[in-house]
């Protein structure tokens, strides 16, 4: 990462200027050599932080040990404090096994150096100490992460829960119409062929929706727990939302006239990325107008945009800073649309969604 490199150059002239600054530097040449020549190492902190780990503190503990056999002090260069960002780095990113390893290889290194260049027991304690805090700080963030991604994928599973049975109710609207087809054609079949005729072209159109909403249900996750069987609410409930908050801002919904015929599934999606849109914005748009909920069809896809002209919380324009966006954007991939949220150039916020017209087979 860019952040990476500018550490790099931070240490690197950090660790030049105190070895032309620093008077009381002991063996100089060899403090300024170990503290910028081992910074490349910070690079690969987070793909081989084991590998980065053996290599510094087993060369920091090989040249210690040999100046110190040779009557010469230890290295001491105050650069060289970045050290503590590799075990934050081994427990952060490593394996277990690689942190098991890693913190035998640096209490190992710790111990030669306290033996090697024995200050008291009071800096010695605290040396420790801070090397422990660098451990716990990088098994903190890691665990805070884990439970983030744990959250993320259980949003997500949520969604695609609640979507497939959504395309449940669809499935069991379409094999019902089939099956009242298929009684009627046959009641009528000896009498008026004509009928019957029409009641089998009927049963074929809605066989075929029922088959793509199938496919479509085998892509998504769904659990044990009994299916919801209520309507499922969709864009002609969208005038709903026009009433979501009368303590609000006013929110304006505009609808073109031509979807009337969109699968019960994209119906469905649209309605729920509004309604999120919507429940956001009136939570977070700080000093906001209006907030105008738009709903326009094309010949493949309908787009979806959602527009307030307030403020936005701070912490909505943190990429990690809610579930409700992921949710969103689950919904529109499994559907085969996309969905994205984010500042307007004039201000406010918008979340815009573009989904197919029809659900893929």
């Amino acid at each position: 990462m860019w952040r990476d490199w500018v550490l790099l150059a931070l240490v690197t002239v950090c660790g030049v200027l105190e070895g032309v600054l620093r008077g009381d530097m002991p063996v100089r040449m060899v403090s300024v050599a170990l503290a910028v020549g081992l910074a490349p190492l910070l690079l690969w902190r987070r793909t081989r932080p084991l590998t980065v780990v053996a290599t510094f503190f087993g060369v920091v503990t090989f040249v210690g040990i040999g100046l110190v056999a040779s009557g010469s002090p230890a290295p001491e260069s105050y650069t060289s404090l970045y050290l503590l960002l590799l075990p934050y780095s081994l427990f952060r990113w490593g394996s277990g096994r690689e942190a098991v390893a890693g913190l035998s290889i640096i209490l190992a290194a710790g111990g030669t150096a306290i033996l090697i260049s024995w200050s008291g027991a009071a800096e010695s304690v605290g040396g420790v100490a801070v090397l422990m805090s660098a451990f716990a700080l990088g098994w903190a963030v890691r665990s805070q992460h884990g439970a983030r991604e744990r959250r993320l994928e259980q949003v997500k599973s949520e969604e695609r829960v609640l979507l497939a049975r959504e395309l449940h109710d669809t499935v069991a609207h379409h094999v019902s119409a089939i099956a009242v087809q298929a009684q009627a054609g046959r009641a009528l079949a000896a009498t008026s062929p004509a009928s019957a005729l029409e009641a089998l072209e009927v049963i074929e159109v809605e066989a075929s929706r029922t088959l793509a909403e199938m496919r479509a249900m085998v892509r998504v996750l769904r659990s044990e727990a009994p299916a919801d069987y209520a309507p499922q609410p969709g864009v002609a409930d969208l005038e709903r939302l026009a009433g979501a908050s009368p303590a609000g801002p006013p929110v304006e919904v505009r609808v073109s006239d031509d979807l009337d015929a969109l699968p019960a599934a994209i119906d469905a999606a649209l309605f729920r990325i509004a309604q999120e849109a919507v429940t956001n914005a009136l939570r977070h748009a700080r000093n906001a107008t209006l907030i105008d909920v738009r709903v326009v069809g094309e010949s493949s896809t309908v787009s979806l945009v959602v527009r307030d002209d307030g403020d936005p919380d701070p912490a909505d324009l943190v990429p990690e800073a809610g579930f409700g966006l992921t949710g969103m954007v689950e919904r529109a991939l499994v559907l085969g649309g996309t969905c994205q949220a984010g500042p307007c150039p004039g201000g406010g916020w918008a979340v815009s969604a573009t989904l197919p017209v029809r659900v893929s087979a």
